[in-house]
């Protein structure tokens, strides 16, 4: 019997997403779970209280930095099967995402004993990258 833990599944992350109303005003919706490749894929729709100026359609940075911090965060999620405190972000805003649903993809890069760390990707419909971001997690337990 092997004592390995088992990743969690994209239903049962997007349980956890759900159970958070923060994340849950945000709307991710997790599109892709791959324990393999470690990596995490979410959708999120565009809601008026995003928009940078009111009837623009343009996302504002704030919405955006907070999903690059989420996605980020459940990719380590997905094998650790807990939450995990951010250490430190950052982002780079390449594109203005205007009048589109997001696409975001993490990638963990190393999930060490103290510290993970993901590279994350937001993307538009039409698959132009608008932001990166690279976040550090506490992988610590207890």
């Amino acid at each position: 019997m092997s004592d390995a833990v088992q990743p969690l599944s994209g239903d049962e992350l997007q349980k956890m997403l759900d159970n958070s109303p923060f994340i849950a005003f945000l709307g991710l919706k997790v599109v892709e779970a791959d324990p393999v490749k470690e990596r995490v894929t979410m959708t999120c729709s565009m809601r008026p209280e995003f928009e940078r100026g009111k009837g623009s359609g343009q996302w504002h940075g704030g919405p955006l930095a907070a999903i690059i911090d989420t996605v980020g965060d459940y990719a380590l999620i997905m094998a650790l099967r807990r939450g995990l405190p951010t250490i430190n972000f950052r982002v780079d805003y390449l594109r203005p995402a205007i009048k589109t649903n997001l696409i975001t993809t993490a990638t963990v890069r190393r999930n060490g004993k103290s510290v993970g760390v993901v590279d994350v990707d937001v993307f538009n419909e039409q698959k132009a990258l608008l932001a990166i971001g690279r976040a550090t997690y506490s992988t610590l337990s207890g």
